[in-house]
């Protein structure tokens, strides 16, 4: 008696494995974009909704006195899911974390050049406010860059930074007016000679405009400092 035994050759099982690779490998490039693009999503909803909540509440105030992390989240102005769980409502530990993982500032601030305090001294009212969003990834900085923020005077916007960097995106009341981030933002938009750099200022009426051209919005996302690929975005309202 014969006994004929049939099966797949090594060339054949190799082939199939080869497939599977290659389909494993493009369902987790896709799933990554696809996260991205959510995670982008979710960020432009959280600064929307920061932004409206805090006019919202002050609209009948003349500044925006005491506002902080802390301050915001006693208001009940912050959405839920930027609330981590490790967040403890004091002035120490008031730490918000984005849709990327990255730390969430809110800062009073000052909307004119003739309001920003001198160093050391008092200055005048903090008529304005800061979102400072870390840890962007260089997608997600372009896709906000290019989003259309606001350009009339209803809109209250004053300006955004873009900085290649992932620490140091909460910009200082001292340092405001240096950084042109004022009404109108007349002068000089870069606080780096080299746009790119990563450290690009755009205002609704000045010379580098929101939203940012894509070619612009590549230079001012360069993401190439500290923590690598990521990028800070600071917004400023009035």
């Amino acid at each position: 008696m014969k006994t004929i035994e049939s099966g797949r050759s090594m060339i054949e099982m190799l082939g199939v494995l080869a497939i599977i690779g290659v389909l494993s490998v493009g369902g987790i490039a896709g799933y990554s974009r696809a996260m991205t693009k959510y995670r982008t999503n979710k960020t432009i909803d959280q600064v929307t909704m920061l932004v409206t909540n805090i006019r919202t509440l002050y609209a009948q105030q003349n500044n925006f006195e005491d506002l902080s992390n802390k301050t915001a989240y006693d208001l009940g102005v912050i959405p839920d899911d930027l609330v981590p769980s490790t967040f403890k409502n004091d002035d120490t530990n008031s730490t918000l974390k984005n849709a990327f993982k990255g730390n969430v500032y809110i800062n009073l601030s000052y909307a004119t050049s003739t309001d920003a305090p001198a160093a050391g001294g008092t200055g005048g009212e903090p008529t304005a406010f800061e979102i400072a969003f870390d840890g962007l990834s260089r997608e997600a900085c372009i896709a906000m860059a290019t989003s259309d923020w606001g350009s009339g005077s209803s809109s209250g916007l004053v300006g955004i930074a873009f900085k290649g960097e992932e620490s140091g995106a909460k910009l200082t009341k001292a340092s405001d007016d240096g950084n042109g981030m004022y009404i109108g933002c007349a002068g000089s938009e870069t606080t780096s000679a080299a746009l790119g750099k990563g450290k690009v200022i755009a205002c609704p009426a000045g010379s580098i405009r929101v939203p940012l051209s894509v070619k612009r919005a590549s230079e001012a996302c360069n993401c190439i400092g500290t923590g690598s690929n990521k990028c800070s975005i600071t917004w400023k309202y009035f």
